[in-house]
């Protein structure tokens, strides 16, 4: 509310200092004192931001008067302040004419009409430049003809779909703007639930070893009862059975993390699901800017065959951004890295390729890069990364019933990563 009130406040002011300075970029149709100005075509685009209007109007129409009769105080000779007052005062009834009309209409009610906009703002201004000639021939007798309505009509018109148009261009590149920040918010948004997900997997494997180790220390508590001498087993057991009460307690916290995860991502929806070409897209973005934050000159390519196919968000997700991100971290500094998605020949398995032109597997055995804590990259400083991410994604994969593949073409310095999956585990169901 108050932020409205200080932007309205903003547009009055810049109202007030610029209409009166635009009015006098004139003409005069009748050859007379009446002249069309582009004093009204700053107004009406104004008022168009602007709510309430009337006001404005008031406000707008005594800043034009005493404007106009300064300028011929500094211009004029033999300047009169009555004479001058008299000769400027019918501006002020059209702009608070023109307001009036305009508030009356509720025109600011119409913006996603825009045809509708420009007619009620035609429709203002003939009665504004009508109210003018009025009060400045002192008769309604001149304003009556054809000759004297047709211009106005004719101005109003062209000018008022000229603001209208100049209007609509900012509100669509503003739309486009609030459009592109929206987006980006929702990929950040999407991203993070990804995270989140993967770390939920990796959480559910903590609380199955965590629950292994309650149970081997209680074994060990009865083991301790039943074969330790007596003089002992007093002492080991309760420590045993200590360890067992604080790996306990360590589960159901870990199970409350896991359930509040669990609630927030594994609601299955629509909003869950998401067209795989859409997917694809956030993934490159998001790959773009981590290559740019890495200093890397990286080229991305990708080619999905089935880009309306709905796939669950954060399973695609974690799983291809995850092979991607290794991809720019395996690449030096230049590169390019391409990601493919298809169905089999059978519409029962979809997979997922990332191929990239960095230094390739330098493993013997693949399968190690699938073990936990395994990994061949290191920082500046020589500590190595986690070694979790291609662990992660095997384990998700089995899951899910899947299969991953490392092939490498020594001929093109290529490696592919190549997802299978079978529909039902990733694709939205019907």
């Amino acid at each position: 509310m108050r932020s409205s009130m200080r932007e309205n406040l903003y547009i009055l002011i810049v109202m007030l200092l610029t209409v009166p300075i635009a009015g006098e970029l004139k003409f005069h149709p009748f050859q007379d004192d009446f002249r069309i100005s582009f004093g009204t075509t700053a107004f009406f685009f104004l008022l168009l931001w602007l709510r309430p209007s009337f006001l404005a109007g008031l406000l707008t129409g005594m800043t034009v008067v005493l404007f106009r009769v300064g300028l011929d105080w500094m211009s004029v000779d033999d300047f009169g302040f009555v004479s001058s007052f008299s000769l400027h005062i019918p501006a002020f009834f059209f702009y608070a004419t023109f307001a009036g009309l305009f508030s009356l209409l509720r025109v600011n009610l119409f913006h996603h009409l825009p045809l509708w906009v420009g007619l009620l703002g035609t429709v203002a201004e003939i009665g504004a430049n009508l109210v003018e000639l009025c009060v400045r021939f002192r008769s309604i007798e001149p304003v009556g003809h054809w000759s004297v309505i047709g211009p106005i009509v004719a101005i109003a018109l062209i000018r008022s779909f000229f603001v209208l148009s100049f209007f609509n261009i900012i509100q669509l590149r503003q739309a486009t703007w609030l459009e592109k920040q929206q987006r980006n918010r929702n990929e950040r948004m999407l991203m993070l639930v990804s995270n989140l997900y993967e770390e939920s997997v990796h959480l559910k494997k903590t609380l199955h070893q965590v629950e292994e180790i309650t149970r081997d220390c209680y074994e060990l508590y009865r083991s301790i009862k039943e074969q330790v001498p007596k003089e002992w087993a007093g002492r080991y057991s309760k420590q045993a059975l200590s360890i067992a009460g604080q790996v306990h307690e360590v589960k159901k916290d870990n199970q409350r993390i896991y359930a509040g995860l669990s609630k927030l991502i594994s609601d299955e929806n629509e909003r869950d699901y998401m067209p795989l070409g859409e997917l694809i897209s956030i993934i490159v973005r998001a790959q773009e800017k981590y290559a740019s934050l890495l200093g890397k000159t990286i080229r991305f390519e990708s080619h999905v065959t089935i880009p309306y196919l709905a796939c669950h968000i954060y399973t695609t997700l974690s799983l291809v951004n995850n092979l991607v991100a290794n991809a720019v971290e395996a690449i030096k500094d230049k590169g390019s890295i391409s990601i493919q998605a298809s169905l089999s020949e059978s519409r029962e398995w979809i997979q997922f390729s990332v191929a990239d032109n960095g230094p390739g597997i330098q493993v013997k055995d693949a399968t190690l890069l699938f073990m936990p804590g395994f990994t061949t990259k290191y920082d500046e400083s020589g500590k190595p990364s986690t070694g979790i991410g291609l662990c992660y994604i095997k384990e998700v994969i089995d899951n899910l019933e899947g299969s991953i593949e490392i092939t490498e073409k020594r001929e093109q310095k290529e490696t592919y990563f190549t997802i299978r999956l079978p529909i039902a585990s990733i694709v939205q169901k019907g």
